[in-house]
């Protein structure tokens, strides 16, 4: 019976083991670095396409009821000028909903799925790869360190199939491409949080605003709290180092890639200070901040390949893009299906690895040099460019074919353009 380690407990990963299972295996053990899986982070949105792979697992009751729907995202330039809005979701024709959630409320629903349908034991804490190696043939041979509170060390093991989905610093990626250094860094700081807003306070919709040096990104995860009359909040806030307070020389070692490492809210609040759009205040928002979060924007080079015999990547030790689009998480869950699909359909796990790897790599290639140019993003650096003062209308400015082309453009890159979505999933098991 063929086994499958996977090492990383986040979305990509745990994905990965309930995809996995759902198409018959039942040997699957996902190992964790951190010893419990806790609630951290700030939130995420889902694309539909995402979001049609987690119903196929059975998953999408149970999120609807943690989260929001998208309905809309808007564009505004920095002085408040609406630059584009857009449906989102079931409104914009797909079948499925986007979904703006927090992080560890989708992870949560994923472990305890993998805990109930795999059993307990299939998620490992306290357990991190230290090194891989993968002969041209055969079973890797992965060291792992142990450290669950009551003892440590360290052991030698043979999986079947080692699947790396231990991030952006990822121990797996590393040792298949040794050459490789740090995530490289375009210079930019971002900022993220989540927020308790009161229900007045917070629009329904999802924006994205700024210039052609600062961003904003807000919206909403959950309904309003009937008893504290509030809406827990998303934020994400970037501009580039050089213009941020405190130092601006190039962060490395652990920082990079590490997304939870705190800060104080008024080391950049201030920044954002007069930023208003439609009713909702970005300084307000972060003045309710619940925890603030600061780190590089990174991503990492696309790889000429990520599978090597019977090990793999997926997720962001596959591809880390830069935070646009809401395509980090929302690939890393397609992934882990083409993942487990492509094994399904083929008797050599080594086979199976290669064809996945040419199913995604070249699309997630492609998007995360999208990312780089900004993706849909773009809409509000044209308009600050063409018009740097404002704008009275924005169709003078950049005209409403331009801006449609751009978001299609996009969403063709990503494969989450409504026609392309609602065909159904090209990873759904075959009878």
């Amino acid at each position: 019976m063929t086994h499958f380690m996977i090492a990383g407990g986040g979305i990509a990963g745990l994905t990965a083991a309930l995809a996995l299972h759902r198409v018959g295996y039942e040997r699957i053990t996902v190992v964790e670095s951190a010893r419990e899986i806790l609630p951290v982070g700030a939130g995420l949105n889902i694309m539909p396409n995402a979001v049609r792979e987690l119903d196929g697992l059975g998953l999408l009751p149970e999120l609807e009821r943690r989260c929001l729907p998208t309905r809309e995202l808007r564009y505004y330039h920095s002085s408040g000028g609406l630059v584009s809005r857009e449906p989102r979701g079931r409104g914009a024709g797909y079948h499925w909903p986007q979904l703006s959630i927090a992080r560890g409320e989708l992870q949560a629903v994923l472990a305890d799925a993998v805990r109930e349908r795999l059993g307990p034991g299939a998620l490992v804490g306290g357990v991190r790869v230290t090194a891989v190696e993968q002969p041209e043939s055969g079973r890797p041979r992965v060291r792992i360190e142990h450290r669950d509170g009551t003892r440590r060390g360290s052991a030698s093991l043979g999986p079947d199939v080692l699947i790396g989905a231990d991030g952006i610093r990822s121990t797996v990626r590393g040792c298949l491409h040794p050459e490789e250094g740090e995530p490289p860094w375009n210079g930019v700081l971002v900022w993220r949080g989540t927020s308790r807003v009161p229900a007045a306070s917070i629009g329904t919709f999802m924006f994205i605003a700024g210039d052609d040096a600062r961003k904003a990104v807000v919206y909403p995860m959950t309904e309003v709290d009937p008893v504290t009359d509030t809406v827990l909040v998303n934020w994400a806030l970037a501009m580039p180092a050089a213009l941020a307070d405190g130092p601006a020389a190039d962060p490395r070692g652990a920082y990079r890639g590490d997304w939870n490492r705190p800060v104080p809210v008024e080391r950049f609040r201030h920044h954002y200070r007069g930023w208003e759009f439609d009713g909702v205040s970005v300084e307000e928002v972060l003045g309710h901040a619940v925890g603030a979060y600061e780190y590089p924007m990174v991503d990492r080079e696309p790889l000429p390949r990520w599978s090597y015999g019977r090990t793999t990547l997926i997720g962001d030790a596959a591809h880390a893009m830069y935070p646009i689009g809401s395509n980090g998480a929302t690939q890393s869950v397609i992934d882990a299906l083409a993942l487990a699909h492509a094994l399904s359909q083929h008797a050599d796990p080594a086979d199976a690895l290669t064809a996945y790897d040419a199913d995604r790599r070249p699309a997630m290639t492609a998007l995360q040099r999208a990312n780089r140019e900004l993706g849909p993003e773009v809409v509000i650096n044209l308009a600050h460019q063409r018009a740097p003062g404002g704008f009275t209308d924005i169709d003078d400015v950049v005209p409403a074919e331009e801006r449609a082309e751009i978001a299609a453009k996009y969403a063709r890159a990503g494969a989450f353009d409504p026609a392309t979505v609602n065909q159904g999933s090209p990873y759904a098991p075959t009878p």
